[in-house]
């Protein structure tokens, strides 16, 4: 007999949020059981039933609670409710836990890339994986331009090999997201959300953006309920059915092909007449139209997604207008309203800078939220308005957004800090230290 409650995990094939999920718990000591529901419907109806009619993986469940899906453990495990409910929270009054020369905030590529570099130049890099660890490209089939892999590689195979990387030269990575940095007092104050306290003696900010949603009516409603921003993660489970893609980008036009592979017909929703999608993504779309998977509806946006938690999406309410951008236009004439009957709903319409717990420091963020780094030419290109925090990565690159350009931005970053870290060390020792007499 035990006193360890009992955690179990439906999961599916290729699910990168599963993959977090479990890393969660592995991470804590704490022993699972999972149950794969790829095609296994029985698994599946079973885990339907259990998790309230939700169709979406990973469902965690502790002691035969329901917790949710990896946003609902992730969001418990920060507040300190997931300790608890696995009776392993921590009472300690202890206010900072550690302190440490480099924190990073972020595990994507740009932090990850930073993690090898600092580490390697003994700055004992902490990084601290957020709301999203791995960052974007866990949720990417596969990384066919980047340099070194002739064939290509999947998105989460690259993060975990950096990962090891990392690790190999002696980088700490753990859960945990940063809700607040002190920039008003030396070492940096780094406040976790579940309350947890760290000091550093610099910050690279490479926490990266997170998945933008549209905000139309039975959006939010039906997330988790055939609604979703990650066709990696939940495309099989509507297999036969119409899916629709909405946005225009690379990511939209990845998701969109995915997904061919599992719906009947997958109906690409853009608000503009051309995508914005690079070349390669805009042929393999013109591939799938004529082979009859895909069809792209142009000059058109969704404005409700219908259905219930039980039935899951029904069916989409859309506009079109033929000059384009059409919610803009709902009283002009021509804007024709119209419903599309689909069994599920991805959005793929960009992403928002993870930036917020720098908003109270002297970092200037401009308008949409992006870090503001010095740039130019020669050293110091990642530097921020305030000495000792740096930027690298999608909290900085509005425009490239390529996993290549994050890496030389991690880089860059940890070789500013590295500088900086050296001269801090620089400066105390002048201050401490008689100037030696010069020679004759």
């Amino acid at each position: 007999m035990t006193d360890e409650p009992r955690v179990e995990i439906y999961t599916k094939t290729d699910c990168p949020y599963c993959e977090k999920a479990k890393d969660l718990f592995d991470e804590k000591g704490v022993d699972y059981v999972t149950y794969n529901v790829t095609g296994d419907e029985e698994l599946f109806a079973e885990m339907k039933e259990r998790a309230n009619g939700r169709e979406t993986a990973p469902e965690v469940f502790i002691d035969d609670e329901l917790i949710g899906g990896w946003d609902d453990t992730h969001e418990l495990d920060q507040s300190g409710e997931l300790d608890e409910k696995l009776g392993i929270a921590d009472d300690s009054a202890d206010d900072v836990v550690e302190h440490r020369k480099l924190i990073i905030t972020g595990t994507g590529i740009a932090a990850l890339t930073a993690a090898i570099y600092a580490a390697r130049s003994n700055n004992d890099p902490l990084l601290f994986e957020g709301d999203e660890p791995g960052g974007q490209l866990t949720l990417t089939t596969e990384v066919e331009n980047y340099p070194g892999f002739p064939e290509g590689i999947s998105g989460p195979d690259l993060i975990n090999n950096m990962k090891e990387q990392a690790k190999r030269f002696g980088s700490e990575l753990e859960h945990g997201v940063v809700e607040s940095v002190d920039d008003s007092q030396r070492p940096f104050r780094v406040e976790l959300s579940n309350g947890d306290v760290y000091t550093a003696d610099a910050v690279i900010a490479a926490s990266g953006a997170s998945a933008r949603t549209l905000g139309i009516p039975g959006e939010d409603e039906l997330m988790g309920y055939g609604v979703s921003t990650c066709a990696t993660c939940d495309g099989a489970f509507f297999k036969g059915e119409d899916m629709v893609v909405v946005g225009g980008g690379d990511a939209a036009a990845e998701e969109a092909s995915f997904l061919t592979k599992f719906a009947d017909t997958v109906y690409l929703v853009h608000r503009r007449d051309e995508l914005r999608a690079e070349d390669y993504w805009q042929e393999r779309i013109d591939e799938h139209v004529e082979d009859g998977d895909m069809e792209v509806l142009w000059n058109t946006e969704a404005v409700e997604v219908n259905g219930t938690p039980e039935d899951g999406v029904e069916d989409v309410t859309l506009v079109r207008h033929p000059e384009g951008h059409p919610t803009a236009k709902l009283d002009d004439k021509e804007t024709e309203q119209f419903s599309l009957s689909v069994g599920a709903f991805f959005v793929a319409i960009g992403h928002t800078p993870n930036t917020e717990y720098l908003e109270d420091t002297g970092v200037e963020l401009d308008d949409e939220g992006y870090i503001v780094t010095h740039g130019g030419k020669g050293g110091g290109q990642t530097l921020t308005d305030v000495e000792g925090i740096f930027g690298a990565g999608d909290v900085v690159d509005y425009h490239y957004q390529q996993a290549v350009t994050a890496a030389g931005m991690g880089c860059k970053a940890a070789l500013d800090a590295d500088e900086y870290l050296e001269s801090e060390v620089s400066a105390s020792a002048a201050e401490g230290t008689e100037a030696a007499p010069a020679d004759d």
